[in-house]
């Protein structure tokens, strides 16, 4: 339900390269489902890519605007290629917030993405996705493939668009049911193309979350939680926040000594793409939640940061890995 990140080193607080040996970062872990970066791609020779990690199709053309549109004007474009049955096919669509995300690679940059991809034309930029902002509906998601940082902007900003179609068996949906306009205004759903129409990716267990005393199970990825989702009582260091995990492990918190500090992509797996303050689904039964979140995983861009999840909005940036900027939580399995 979640994949690796792709990040196979280990950094200190400098961004340095260290060995992985013990420092409870991504790259000692790697969990996630792995990637074949050999095998992982299929270009048909005709335009058209196949993922074949997540079953999707995307064109190999990256740019197919030439340059940046509004959100608006993006999804008018995506409509027209399906109208001219652009490349033989008449269902590609604006990904939406996880179906972008999921190309991205976390060891790499400018572009974020899969060593020896078949890309072309790929803009270290900013791209467009079909998920509207839960905190402001005049705000759509987008994703910078130089940096694979995720955040929102205004829908009559400039960005790119990457055209996908088809239908994951491994990527879940967003969470997000409705649709809005450039204005923000709620809207009819049906032939908008928006992710609160097409709903792509596996449908959540009805009872997603099953709490456990101390823990909460997530029934979606197979993830385990603790239930108090500020450990560390304040905000921390990067390195302060992987000293408390082996606190965490060597008093067997909850009964268990595997915990960890979730990688970038545990993290995201939480949110909900319909809500936000927090951006978790309904009936987490999570306590003490907080604004944002220390990850184990380095920013490949920018070694002496680390990622981290802003969870008051569910976006994905970095912090400067010395600086007391994030809260700590904890994840298992």
């Amino acid at each position: 339900m979640y994949f690796q990140t792709g990040q196979k080193n280990c950094y200190d607080e400098q961004g340095d390269i260290i060995p992985c040996g013990a420092t409870g970062q991504d790259g000692e872990y790697r969990k996630g489902i792995e990637i074949d970066l050999v095998n992982r791609f299929h270009d048909n020779q005709k335009g058209v890519v196949k993922d074949n990690l997540t079953g999707l199709y995307w064109t190999k053309d990256a740019a197919l605007t030439t340059f940046p549109v509004s959100w608006k004007d993006a999804l008018k474009f995506v409509q027209d290629m399906n109208e001219n049955s652009f490349l033989g096919f008449n269902d590609w669509r604006m990904p939406n917030r996880k179906e972008l995300r999921s190309i991205i690679y976390l060891e790499a940059k400018n572009p974020a993405l899969p060593h020896g991809h078949p890309f072309k034309n790929i803009f270290n930029g900013w791209y467009w996705t079909s998920t509207t902002a839960a905190i402001n509906h005049e705000y759509a998601w987008y994703i910078h493939l130089g940096g694979a940082r995720m955040f929102y902007g205004r829908k009559d900003q400039q960005c790119m668009l990457w055209l996908v179609r088809g239908e994951s068996k491994i990527l879940p949906v967003t969470g997000q049911t409705k649709c809005y306009d450039e204005k923000g205004h709620e809207i009819k759903c049906m032939g908008t193309g928006q992710d609160g129409e097409l709903r792509m990716g596996l449908s959540w267990p009805k009872d997603r979350f099953n709490h456990m005393d101390l823990v909460v199970e997530d029934r979606l990825t197979g993830l385990i939680w603790t239930k108090d989702a500020d450990l560390s009582k304040g905000l921390v260091s990067w390195m302060d926040a992987l000293h408390l995990i082996k606190g965490l492990n060597a008093n067997a918190y909850g009964g268990f000594k595997d915990w960890r500090l979730p990688n970038i992509n545990e993290l995201e797996s939480l949110v909900d793409g319909s809500s936000h303050s927090p951006a978790l689904p309904k009936y987490s039964f999570f306590e003490n939640v907080r604004e944002f979140y220390w990850s184990s995983t380095t920013s490949y861009y920018d070694p002496p940061w680390a990622w981290a999840l802003y969870m008051k909005k569910g976006a994905t940036g970095v912090g400067l890995k010395r600086l007391k900027n994030f809260f700590v939580w904890a994840v298992r399995g």
